[in-house]
């Protein structure tokens, strides 16, 4: 029974090499040990995302590498195993969905599945057509329907094969929310039962809090973070990762000095005279140091607020205010330092803030993220 199914992990470790070092070829060096439910592959554009799921699925052969779900071993470069794509068992949803436009859906899903006997490939396919909610479509050319009944299609194709593990390469990218968040609901229902682990690779930060349960970092073909989603990204080490994880504020400083019983430096930004205290770290007085800060924690207010615990409080005006959807972008000077903040519509309208408006920004030290180039 499908309920009896035990969970399965996906490891994998690889390494890729394009180009040689001596003139900055890419290099993808990375391991990553998936267990069932959905895993977020997450990093900027570049990072190895894409060519890891694609060393995973066997259609790329790293120069080194170990691949195993569960206990089946797909590749083991220093044991000569190799499997090809089709006798991994691995599902893939590209990007581009890549669906065959003038086959009906039955037909999509049926291809491939030729060595199947009849009845068993048509309960199959009555299956995950009504898990996925295309039962309806099933005559209807595949170019004849909507973006997302194409990615619900694309979903049911990958899964009738009943694979063992799911890569998904951004397919449901250009889609939005609500019809993203319900597509993902109908695969999580599916693997309530099959406990696959499912690869989901993606740059966008509002998706990985979306849709994971755990997430993984990477970034210039390495791991650099692996757990829950908030552990992971809420405080990158990495520039590039941080504004792929959405920190809006990038801000260079010099440490002034270091209060070791505290926990904290002093730190002064460029270009301005606006001094904050930031976490403590190994830099030293003197030290260029790079800052991140989400808009999301940067607070304002009218007045000048007293006892808090924040320990930053700076005076400014209000540079710009820009909507952006259900959020407020408020562009802050304080002595020549530019601070984004974000804020609600309610907030904007009840503390009447408008351009030129003097105002106190109020920003946590454990809000300051200090992060390598």
């Amino acid at each position: 029974m499908a309920g009896e199914i035990e969970s399965i992990v996906l490891t994998a470790e690889v390494r890729v090499e394009f180009g040689s070092a001596s003139q900055s070829g890419f290099i993808l060096d990375a391991s990553i040990k998936v267990p069932s439910g959905i895993t977020v592959l997450f990093g900027p554009s570049g990072s190895g995302k894409s060519t890891f799921l694609d060393c995973v699925a066997g259609l790329l052969r790293p120069i080194w590498g170990k691949i195993a779900v569960g206990d089946r071993v797909l590749l083991d470069s220093s044991r000569r195993i190799n499997f090809p794509p089709q006798q991994r068992r691995v599902g893939y949803v590209f990007q581009s969905l890549a669906l065959f436009p003038r086959m009906n859906v039955e037909e999509n899903l049926a291809y491939g599945m030729a060595h199947i006997p009849t009845a068993q490939r048509n309960e199959r396919i009555d299956s995950i057509l009504t898990a996925f909610r295309v039962g309806h479509l099933r005559r209807r050319a595949a170019s004849e329907i909507s973006g997302g009944e194409q990615q619900r299609v694309a979903l049911a194709r990958s899964l009738v094969t009943l694979p063992q593990v799911l890569l998904l390469d951004e397919p449901l990218s250009g889609l939005d929310a609500e019809l993203k968040t319900s597509i993902v609901e109908d695969l999580r229902a599916w693997n309530r039962t099959q406990r696959i682990p499912i690869l989901y690779v993606t740059h966008s930060r509002d998706e990985v809090d979306a849709l994971a349960e755990q997430a993984i970092a990477i970034e210039q073909g390495r791991v650099v973070g692996q757990g829950r989603p908030r552990e992971v990204l809420d405080a990158p080490r990495r520039t590039k990762l941080a504004q792929a994880a959405g920190f809006e504020n990038l801000l260079v400083a010099e440490v002034l000095s270091s209060r070791d019983q505290d926990g904290v430096m002093s730190v002064r930004l460029a270009e301005s005279a606006v001094e904050i205290e930031v976490p403590l770290s190994r830099a030293e007085a003197g030290d260029r140091v790079r800052i991140v800060i989400r808009a999301g924690d940067i607070l304002l207010a009218t007045q000048r607020p007293a006892g808090l615990s924040a320990r930053n409080v700076l005076e400014g005006s209000i540079q710009s205010i820009e909507q952006r959807s259900s959020v407020v972008e408020v562009r802050v000077n304080c002595s020549g330092a530019v601070l984004i903040s974000h804020v609600t519509p309610g907030a904007l309208r009840s503390l009447e803030l408008s351009a030129g408006k003097a105002v106190w920004v109020v920003l946590k030290t454990h809000s300051c993220h200090l992060v390598s180039d």
